[in-house]
């Protein structure tokens, strides 16, 4: 799935400036996940009075291909990068790096105002805030309303669970269609499924410890619990073909079939059926059948805890030392057809000037070419080798920043 569309996860950030300010200019360079953000952008430029404006650059629009591109350019410290977006998962190796300029404690309070927990926490590495929460986006239950009755389930009458699911399924001959691709896609959802269990990926008192003093909540009654809807779900009939590999994408697929029945899955297939019907690969009332729920529970007395996810642009200080502020009410629409994403600003490297350029401020060392006149290929050869594989090693976390 368009994850990352989420991160935006997407987490923004600014890189602080090198030279003379008489010399900056107010246009901040943004990469963005989606168009969604772009939408954003214009009215925080709008509300800016002119002060700054956005040169909008697309990312690729998956969450990977989003953050292998962004750690080649900001590990050969491209200086074209003002806000980007990362999804996520991915905003603490991005802190950790020194690639991200943290907010300053009265951003903090700005951004943390009438923010959720579970997004704040999200936003934060080590104490520090790094990305401001912009909206919030859950997994729900879908399902399609033509099978209920022979399923025996009806989750608009109340909560239900997923034993009851894959047991009506199963009986009405449909799919139930959840991820079990070995990526974030299955993460999020063993996730999910251990919290509605009532227990915790990580035990208690294991956040910010050193990796061999971490323990974890896997081997517990909400661990077996969770593996054991796992396993009935994936040994049933139920289980769509390719179950172990399918993602969010194959998930709505599978949905979308004439033998779709059930299905766990981000907001943005709303929108997606849309897109579907528009193409003509669903016909016109494919809607009209498709009703959606809280997301199933583990246990029938506990309620469900599917993990949150939520993103944000909504402040960003140019290299000029100005800070660009966009109200809530514009900044932050409450719900987007797609998986969340963060925001966060990138901190610019320092430089050194020759003696040549001293008297002009300006940096020396790296180039100033826009990022709309530069944008290097995901497998470029000047790109440094920590990363050219992200997925294999990480950047360095020694470099300065101002």
């Amino acid at each position: 799935m368009l994850k990352r569309l989420a991160v935006l996860l997407l987490f923004a950030s600014l890189l602080t400036g090198c030279g003379s300010d008489n010399n900056s200019s107010t246009t901040l360079s943004y990469f963005i996940a989606d168009a969604a953000q772009a939408d954003v952008a214009a009215r925080c430029a709008t509300e800016s009075g002119g002060a700054y404006a956005f040169d909008i650059q697309r990312l690729p629009n998956n969450a990977a291909g989003g953050r292998e591109q962004l750690l080649r350019r900001l590990a050969a410290q491209d200086r074209s990068l003002d806000i980007v977006s990362v999804d996520p998962p991915f905003m603490a190796e991005f802190a950790n790096a020194g690639f991200l300029r943290p907010f300053t404690d009265s951003e903090k309070q700005e951004f943390s105002a009438g923010v959720l927990k579970g997004p704040l926490e999200q936003s934060t590495f080590r104490n520090t805030l790094f990305s401001a929460p912009l909206y919030g986006n859950t997994q729900l239950l879908w399902y399609r309303k033509s099978v209920l009755q022979k399923a025996g389930v009806d989750p608009a009458a109340g909560p239900v669970t997923w034993d009851q699911l894959i047991k009506g399924a199963s009986q009405a001959g449909v799919t139930f269609a959840a991820q079990g691709r070995r990526n974030e896609s299955l993460m999020v959802w063993v996730n999910a499924l251990i919290a509605s269990a009532g227990g915790s990926i990580l035990a208690p008192g294991s956040e910010n410890l050193p990796a061999d003093q971490v323990k974890t909540g896997l081997d517990s009654p909400a661990g077996t619990a969770a593996v054991t809807v796992m396993h009935d779900l994936a040994v049933s009939p139920a289980a769509p073909a390719g179950f172990s590999t399918a993602g969010e994408e194959d998930s709505r697929a599978a949905f979308q079939e004439a033998n779709g029945g059930f299905m766990v899955n981000w907001p943005y297939v709303w929108a997606a059926f849309d897109a579907a019907i528009k193409e003509g690969s669903l016909p016109a009332n494919f809607k009209d059948d498709v009703g959606w729920a809280a997301y199933p529970r583990v246990e029938a007395g506990r309620e469900s805890a599917p993990r949150p996810a939520a993103s944000g642009c909504r402040s960003a200080r140019s290299a000029t030392g100005r800070t660009s502020r966009c109200r809530r009410s514009a900044a932050s629409p409450r719900s987007r057809a797609r998986p969340s994403s963060w925001s966060a600003r990138v901190t610019r490297p320092p430089c050194r000037r020759s003696s040549t350029t001293r008297r002009s401020g300006r940096c020396s060392r790296w180039p100033t070419r826009s990022a709309r006149a530069w944008t290097p290929r995901p497998r470029a050869r000047s790109a440094p080798t920590t990363a050219t594989s992200p997925a294999r090693s990480r950047p360095r976390s020694t470099r300065r920043t101002r």
